[in-house]
């Protein structure tokens, strides 16, 4: 089987295990998902969602933030962990999306990467999730998964990133990363994956294909 034919299999299998493939940071624009993404480096999205209401609540608007001072939303924050470099860090990228582009998170890939505290994985969340175009994020799961399925061989984020847009259909791939932190959190654990209970494990390189 080669690593095209094991990921278009993964891929369907899948799906027919978690049909909804839903991110799991709470967000109603596109501006929410850009901070809670930010807030969820080294944090639970459980713990960033029950933050971001708050932080919603005191600041409904991407001007509300822009204004807001960058210790209050430090205060705020603070539970997610690194909170004065993810607080100041929110502060600049509303600020910039106050001054630059009208309130408006932009659907450029090379734009958002622009943004104060937006990386690859971040940038390729906005773009699948809010304008619907092909992504890949490669969070922990992702890349814990890609490497056990054998998909890839390397645990650097854009190596893998890149790997996986050769193998993983372009209108399949911001699901299926979906689907595999899903996957991830229910069967594919970092310390104790249940293989015996896992329906990918017919075609998985971990357990001997």
């Amino acid at each position: 089987m080669t690593k095209k034919q094991r990921a278009l299999a993964i891929v369907e299998l899948l799906k027919k295990e978690y049909p909804e493939a839903l991110c799991t940071l709470d967000y109603d624009e596109a501006w929410k998902l850009l901070v809670s993404v930010r807030l969820a480096a080294q944090c639970t999205d459980a713990r960033v969602n029950i933050v971001t209401e708050k932080l919603f609540d005191v600041y409904p608007s991407v001007e509300a933030l822009a204004l807001a001072d960058v210790k209050d939303i430090e205060d705020i924050v603070k539970p997610c962990g690194l909170g004065p470099s993810k607080a100041r860090d929110i502060s600049a990228a509303m600020k910039l999306l106050h001054e630059k582009y009208n309130d408006h998170v932009p659907g450029d890939f090379d734009v958002l990467l622009k943004l104060p505290g937006v990386g690859r994985k971040s940038a390729n969340l906005i773009m699948g999730d809010v304008f619907g175009k092909p992504a890949i994020v490669t969070d922990t799961h992702l890349i814990r998964l890609s490497n056990r399925f054998g998909l890839v061989e390397t645990k650097d984020p854009k190596k893998v990133e890149m790997e996986l847009i050769k193998l993983i259909p372009p209108e399949e791939s911001n699901d299926f990363c979906h689907r595999a932190v899903l996957h991830g959190r229910a069967l594919c654990t970092a310390r104790s994956p249940k293989c015996e209970a896992c329906p990918i494990s017919e075609v998985c390189k971990r357990v001997g294909v």
